[in-house]
């Protein structure tokens, strides 16, 4: 049996592969892969986030019966990192090494300590309070990135 936690974490942890690689192509001026693997990085956040804001954050509100509590902090987080995903797209296009690279260490201080947030308290949270539909809610979220 998959735990919301593990299966998160696990997704957090192909995003960052995602995006180190992004980075490294901008670093080495390959923009085109840089690109490519930006494009990756990108799909498979959004993807992320779908999961939590259209799966897990609703179920895990009914459970506890409000919707002010640590995902509303999150849904803010999440927009506050796709302003900076704009930023880096916006520095990608022009090819604006030194824009990008600006970009990605706030975008990557910001989504560690985002991640380190949903992984020490939220998801520990969902696996308890969601502890017997765990299942369902894993299953629900892999349909999600299968979508992708």
């Amino acid at each position: 049996m998959d735990t919301i936690t593990g299966y998160l974490t696990n997704d957090h942890k192909r995003c960052d592969t995602l995006f180190i690689e992004a980075e490294n192509y901008v670093n080495t001026n390959l923009w085109d892969r840089a690109a490519a693997c930006f494009q990756q990085f990108y799909e498979a956040l959004e993807q992320h986030f779908a999961m939590e804001e259209q799966v897990l954050f609703p179920t895990f509100e009914t459970a506890i019966g409000s919707t002010d509590g640590p995902t509303s902090v999150m849904r803010v987080e999440h927009q506050q990192l796709r302003g900076i995903i704009s930023m880096l797209k916006d520095g990608l296009a022009r090819r604006d090494k030194n824009s990008f690279l600006g970009h990605s260490d706030t975008l990557n201080i910001m989504l560690q300590q985002h991640n380190l947030k949903e992984e020490s308290i939220l998801y520990l949270m969902t696996d308890r309070v969601l502890s017997a539909q765990k299942n369902d809610v894993v299953s629900a979220m892999k349909q999600i990135g299968s979508l992708v």
